[in-house]
């Protein structure tokens, strides 16, 4: 039974932005949820088109909904809500622009830094938006066309994804740790014409110019007509050869729009990419409207963000939670940037920050936490956290540890919400709700409008089992393709194949007593030792409560014997500084495995290794460790932070 760690407040049902919604939905005559979530998330998902109508106009959308909220909506595969609305993104991102903040973004350098603390006001930013639609307008760009960014996570990047979407464009952006493979086999795909940069960045103090990878990547993507500079590294950048502006030139002499183009609902807003690990990145293209919607529903109802209040979540411009943090701009919460390396000059550095910037909502990874708790640094002890009502994690399964790391050393009254969507959906299935009890190790709840179920393998529903993670409606932000997906074929076998015409995420999930979630981990990572499917996060999770580990990774070995294919666990450890992996330590992980999860999970083989290979988004990839192990190429190396890592894992003679 899960321990329970926080409970809401007892006028949550009333004083919460979700309970301020379904007094509206009660007063319009849709639906008296009485306080109790789960019957508010019936509703939503069973009269889906109602349910996104209402919350269109209790926000106070802009832009027109065309009469229709949902177009076939028994189909997952045809379902569009609000096929002939109308609206833009930026116009409702920018309403009400005064003088409060809308972006504060820090670097890893400190605020002692010429910019290493910089503040725009709503004002200010619609000013530059303004200004850079008319720069973009300038270079010829059109509704529809491409604008790609190769960048750092700094205010510029936000000014130009809304400029593009001023003027109709389409966004898409990686982040300046990329080398010019993995960027060039993400742009070169969507042919961008203006590309934003900067002409580097800074990591664990060390500065890395890009201006060498920005002059290749022009080269190699013909279609690249001019190139925004941002100063980051040097005032005055070196832009020889390129067809290049800079940032400050391009505000001061551009004539700004006066106007937000209509768009259609469904007119893409950005194009994100797969990791890439097992070949070409797919790029997953994003409706404006839907986007919109979804994320307006996840931080106004999910995550009780009201205006004013300081929303952070650590990511690059590479991941899709920058994507997602932005639109806190939509419900007038100020967002705060963080460029450079979490733990510089140590763990102290993100919570120093929380403190001085008064954070009501903390986002982070599972393995920051993980790291944070393994530095001994206890964040609610050094800082002033009062503010502080909700964290959330996410790009791995929280582990239970993790949990009670947070109520114990950062604070006890707050909402810890673990939160499981991604690129695929620009959004979350699961995620927090303020008026449901936190257990350990467990999702709240699974979203408004999001018809979530766990599956078994036949397609029948099951609970309190693990099985897979599917979605049985449409939903608003369902990508609208993939781009140069013309006949729609990659994006149906993505999504819809395993079961037909139901979206299968590839997670690896248990609906609980709560209706929380838990997430075990990718279901194509599943093992399947003697046939019996189970998880990794299990194992994950008593692995990493041992300090002697950094962390881990986790897979299933092709083993033949006698003729016979079966598949062995196997785990890889990464040792913390100063620690061996004794006979003694396996003996004890193993023990621990077996107790905490079951005797099938327990590794036939532990080894240690000296780095574990992860994507640029910092999640571990199980997949292309399984490969090499196994003997197969790996597809995509330009898809790895680490590709190099993958070498300690080869012709390992313990695994022949």
């Amino acid at each position: 039974m899960a321990s329970r760690l926080w409970t809401p407040p007892s006028d949550a049902a009333t004083t919460s932005s979700l309970g301020e919604f379904a007094a509206y939905l009660k007063a319009q005559g849709a639906h008296d949820w009485g306080g109790d979530y789960e019957s508010l998330w019936a509703y939503s998902t069973n009269e889906s088109a109602e349910f996104w109508s209402h919350l269109w106009d209790w926000h106070g959308v802009i832009g027109e909904k065309g009469g229709i909220a949902l177009m076939k909506a028994d189909q997952m595969i045809g379902g569009q809500f609000f096929p002939n609305g109308t609206l833009n993104y930026a116009e409702n991102m920018l309403v009400d622009a005064d003088h409060r903040p809308a972006i504060i973004a820090h670097r890893e350098e400190g605020a002692d830094h010429p910019r290493g603390r910089v503040e725009l006001s709503r004002l200010e930013l619609k000013n530059q938006v303004m200004a850079v639609a008319g720069w973009l307008k300038s270079q010829g760009v059109e509704p529809g066309d491409r604008v790609a960014a190769y960048t750092p996570n700094i205010p510029e990047a936000v000014v130009v994804m809304l400029a593009a979407a001023t003027i109709g464009a389409v966004f898409s952006s990686c982040s300046s740790d990329f080398g010019l493979g993995g960027v060039k086999d993400r742009f070169g795909q969507i042919d961008p014409v203006v590309l934003m940069v900067a002409d580097g960045y800074r990591y664990n103090g060390k500065p890395l110019d890009r201006m060498g990878i920005v002059r290749d990547l022009v080269a190699a993507v013909p279609s690249i007509r001019s190139v925004l500079v941002v100063p980051f590294l040097d005032d005055a950048p070196d832009t020889e050869g390129l067809p290049a502006t800079l940032y400050q030139d391009a505000l001061r002499l551009a004539e700004p729009v006066e106007d937000f183009a209509p768009m259609p609902f469904n007119h893409p807003l950005y194009i994100m990419y797969s990791s890439g690990t097992t070949g070409a990145p797919k790029c997953i293209t994003h409706g404006a409207g839907g986007t919109l919607l979804q994320h307006i529903k996840e931080h106004r109802l999910q995550g009780n963000t009201k205006a004013g209040d300081a929303v952070f979540y650590f990511t690059t411009c590479g991941w899709m939670m920058w994507n997602w943090l932005v639109s806190a701009i939509a419900v007038e919460a100020p967002i705060v940037l963080y460029e450079g390396n979490p733990f510089f000059p140590g763990p102290e550095r993100l919570w120093e920050m929380a403190a001085a910037e008064k954070l009501v909502m903390f986002g982070t990874s599972a393995k920051y936490i993980d790291a944070v708790r393994k530095s001994g640094y206890r964040p609610g002890d050094a800082v002033d956290l009062a503010h502080l009502k909700q964290i959330c994690s996410t790009g791995s399964p929280l582990s239970t540890d993790g949990f009670a790391f947070i109520y114990d050393a950062i604070k006890t009254d707050l909402q810890l919400a673990s939160i499981s969507g991604g690129t695929d959906i620009v959004s979350c299935f699961v995620l927090g709700c303020p008026v449901k009890p936190v257990y350990g190790g467990e999702i709240q709840a699974r979203g408004l409008g999001m018809a979530v179920d766990v599956w078994d393998d036949d397609g029948q529903p099951i609970r309190g089992e693990q099985g897979e993670l599917v979605c049985t409606k449409p939903f608003p932000s369902m990508p609208i393709g993939f781009w140069g997906d013309d006949d729609g074929r990659k994006y149906r076998a993505a999504y819809f194949e395993h079961f037909p015409g139901i979206w299968r995420h590839g997670d690896w999930a248990t609906l609980t007593e709560h209706d929380g979630i838990i997430i075990h981990g990718r279901s194509d990572a599943t093992l399947n030792p003697g046939g019996v499917r189970i998880g990794t996060a299990e194992i994950y999770r008593q692995v990493e409560a041992f300090d002697e580990v950094a962390e881990a990774l986790v897979i299933g070995q092709t083993i033949t014997e006698d003729g016979a294919s079966d598949v062995r666990v196997i785990l890889f450890v990464r040792m913390a500084e100063g620690q061996a992996l004794t006979d003694a330590l396996k003996t004890a992980i193993a023990q621990a495995i077996r107790k905490g999860a079951t005797p099938r999970h327990v590794p036939q083989v532990i080894l240690d290794v000296a780095d574990i290979p992860r994507t640029r988004s910092g999640k571990i990839t199980e997949l292309a460790v399984r490969d090499v192990v196994d003997g197969r190429q790996v597809k995509n190396t330009e898809a790895l932070a680490n590709p190099e890592a993958l070498d300690y894992f080869r012709n390992r003679p313990e695994l022949s």
